[in-house]
């Protein structure tokens, strides 16, 4: 009989570690980023060794399907034990007004991240005096990146204005280069290279007002970056709708492009590819700007694995965490506590830069906007990319910010 209760004992004690599990939702599946989050469920497995994690990734730059898939699972009661929000309007609009998530102030209390991560970034994960999610990262959207290789075999130096990405692009093009590599498979990228071209053109002040209402979107400054834009894609390769944003990566290492506009994403994909032949400037006319955006992970209500989760948020707070993951991913920490001296060379830059550049939101990354706005902007663009019409693309960017109570 004491055998069997013995066994019977041990067998429970089995069936409970292997029952403890995590579902983590993402949409990091690509070199840099699937590695940056490796390294988190390496440290969350040697702290809560008896803890199966569940990688549920939904492939899809900037989540361009993993949203969809998301909604449909929080909609229907069905919430992943934390997921991937890009923190601002995304996060606060869709899922915390609306009363899908937990506060976790207690969590920025226990641990002292409130003292350890910036304003800025502790504004935007904020609402109604409560802290909502962790952001394990600050990233930059508006980096030109470049092959070396290409640009020193023509004589070429990095353009930092648009007159001279023209005449750059047209050197390379007279060589068989193609000048900007692009990737518009998932609908989301050629926004975002619009983005950069709305603030080289508008700067700082100007780009901020566009979603507030100080910049109207019928400003000539507007009319300047369609038209400029329409003019860039002119130098983009033929095969961009089939390829996603890591494909047009991939032109550059291959050396069959010479520029990418593209967050500093790209930088964790070059490094997975090994590939150490890159240089980066801003895009045109962003001199001393960072559109910043940061991916976080909160808690839902109802998320079937909630004391994980709340480990799992330490960890992606924590120095191991955002050291580990950031070097990787290409981005950089949301503590300022970390040494800059332990990263790579572009992350230094970036880690300097955060400190004196003038910051603004990304609106393709939800910092911005609304999730809808943000959606309709995309579409917007994606059918300008297919026909450049500037006059009836501008009226329906106006139109957008008015049906979201932005006044024109």
């Amino acid at each position: 009989m004491w055998r069997r209760l013995v066994l019977l004992i041990a067998m429970s004690l089995v069936v409970a570690v292997f029952a403890a599990k995590i579902e983590i939702f993402s949409w990091w599946t690509a070199g840099g980023e699937a590695e940056g989050l490796q390294e988190l469920f390496n440290i969350y497995s040697k702290l809560y060794p008896g803890v199966e994690i569940i990688n549920a990734t939904v492939a899809g730059g900037a989540g361009a399907q993993a949203k969809a898939v998301l909604k449909t699972r929080m909609l229907g009661g069905d919430p992943p034990d934390t997921f991937q929000v890009h923190a601002g309007h995304e996060l606060i609009d869709t899922w915390v007004r609306t009363g899908f998530m937990e506060p976790i102030t207690f969590l920025y209390k226990e641990e002292g991240w409130d003292k350890v991560m910036p304003k800025g970034i502790l504004d935007i994960v904020s609402y109604n005096g409560e802290y909502w999610s962790v952001p394990v990262n600050i990233h930059r959207a508006n980096v030109l990146w470049y092959n070396k290789k290409i640009f020193e075999k023509y004589g070429l130096k990095p353009p930092k204005t648009f007159e001279e990405f023209f005449q750059v692009a047209e050197v390379l093009k007279s060589h068989g280069i193609i000048p900007l590599a692009l990737g518009t498979k998932d609908g989301w990228e050629a926004a975002h290279a619009f983005e950069a071209v709305l603030i080289g053109k508008l700067g700082a002040e100007g780009y901020r007002g566009l979603w507030n209402g100080k910049t109207k979107w019928s400003d000539p400054r507007v009319t300047d970056a369609l038209e400029t834009f329409a003019k860039m894609l002119q130098y983009v390769n033929s095969d961009h709708a089939a390829r996603t944003w890591d494909e047009a990566c991939a032109l550059i290492v291959e050396g069959k492009a010479a520029m990418n506009i593209m967050g500093d994403w790209a930088v964790g994909y070059f490094y997975a590819k090994n590939f150490y032949d890159f240089g980066w400037v801003l895009a045109p006319g962003n001199d001393g700007i960072f559109d910043a955006l940061s991916d976080s992970f909160g808690l839902p209500k109802g998320a079937k694995n909630r004391e994980n989760v709340i480990n799992f948020l330490r960890v992606l707070g924590s120095k191991e965490g955002q050291l580990a993951f950031n070097i990787k991913k290409g981005s950089i920490p949301a503590r300022t506590d970390i040494d800059k001296n332990l990263f790579p060379e572009y992350q230094r830059s970036a880690m300097e830069d955060w400190l004196k550049h003038e910051i603004v939101p990304s609106v393709m990354h939800g910092a911005a906007a609304s999730e809808s706005w943000v959606t309709d902007f995309k579409d917007v663009i994606s059918l300008f990319v297919a026909r450049p019409d500037v006059k009836t693309t501008q009226k329906a960017l106006v139109s957008i910010a008015k049906a979201q109570g932005v006044p024109q």
